[in-house]
C-alpha cells in the first residue's frame, strides 16, 4: 500500500488515532481531522517518530466548507486521496422520553451529515481519478434497537444505508470501493458526552457483564479493507467481541 493517502476524521483520539497509527505503519500517508489540534498535533509526531508520514488539519464534520478544505490541503499536501474514513460520531445516550433534543440535533449532524459532508468532499477527486475507497464507521446499534440508544441507532442505520446506496449508485465501470464497518462494544471516549444519568447508569451495568474491544482491533480490521486488491471490495464487516450476544 506504499504511495496511498488516507484522510481520517475524527482522528484525534479512539479508533481514528488507532488506524492512523496502524495505516502509517503499512506506509500510508495520513491525513488527520478532527476539532482537538494538540492531540493531532502529538499524534503526528508519534507516528512520523515511527518513520510513518502524516499531516493534520482541524476541521468540523458538520460544515461541508471544513470538509472541501480538508479534501483541498490533502490534494495540495500528499497529491492525491486515495481513501476516506469516516470515523467521527459521537453518542450522548438518553432516553427519548428526557427529551434532549440537543443532543439528537447533534449526533444527527455528526453522525449522518458529518458522513455526508466527508463524501461530498472526496467523491469528485475520486470520480476523477476513476479510483478511491470510502471507509464509513456504523455500528451495531445500526443493526439493532436498544433502549437509551434510540437516536444514536437511528443514525448508524442512516450511515449503512448511505453506505450501501452509494456502492449502488457508483457506475459498474467507477474504481471506488466503499465499505461499512460495524464495531460491536469498544473502549473509546465516545460516551464520554452522555449527560442522562440513567443511560449512564445502565451503560455502566452493561459494560461491567461484557469485555470489550480495543481501538486497535478495528484499526485492524480497517486494515484488512484497505489492503485488499482493488477489484476485491470488502462491503460491509461486523465485529464484537467475543462475549457480546446483541
Amino acid at each position: 500500500m506504499v504511495q496511498k493517502v488516507a484522510i481520517i476524521t475524527g482522528a484525534s483520539s479512539g479508533i481514528g488515532a488507532a488506524t492512523a497509527k496502524e495505516l502509517a505503519k503499512a506506509g500510508v500517508k495520513v491525513m488527520l481531522a478532527a476539532r482537538r489540534a494538540e492531540r493531532m498535533v502529538q499524534l503526528q509526531q508519534e507516528i512520523e517518530a515511527d518513520g510513518g508520514e502524516a499531516c493534520y488539519q482541524v476541521a468540523d464534520v458538520t460544515s461541508l466548507t471544513n470538509m472541501e478544505a480538508l479534501a483541498q490541503k490533502t490534494i495540495e499536501r500528499f497529491g492525491k486521496i486515495d481513501i476516506l474514513i469516516n470515523n467521527a460520531g459521537i453518542s450522548p445516550f438518553s432516553y427519548l422520553q428526557k427529551r434532549k433534543v440537543q443532543d439528537w440535533d447533534q449526533m444527527i449532524d455528526v453522525n449522518i451529515k458529518g458522513v455526508l459532508n466527508g463524501i461530498a468532499a472526496v467523491l469528485p477527486h475520486m470520480e476523477e481519478r476513476n479510483q478511491g475507497h470510502i471507509i464509513n464507521l456504523s455500528s451495531v446499534a445500526g443493526h439493532e434497537i436498544t433502549p437509551v440508544r434510540v437516536v444514536y441507532s437511528a443514525t448508524k442505520f442512516s450511515v449503512r444505508v448511505i453506505t450501501e446506496g452509494l456502492r449502488r449508485e457508483l457506475r459498474p465501470d467507477q474504481q471506488i470501493r466503499t465499505t461499512l464497518i460495524s464495531p460491536g462494544a469498544v473502549e473509546t471516549e465516545i460516551s464520554t458526552g452522555i449527560t442522562d444519568q440513567e443511560a449512564i447508569e445502565l451503560l455502566g451495568r452493561q459494560a461491567s457483564e461484557q469485555q470489550a474491544l480495543h481501538a486497535e482491533d478495528i484499526a485492524r480490521i480497517i486494515r484488512f479493507a484497505v489492503e485488499q486488491p482493488s477489484s476485491v471490495a470488502i462491503n460491509e464487516i461486523v465485529v464484537r467481541p467475543t462475549s457480546q450476544r446483541r
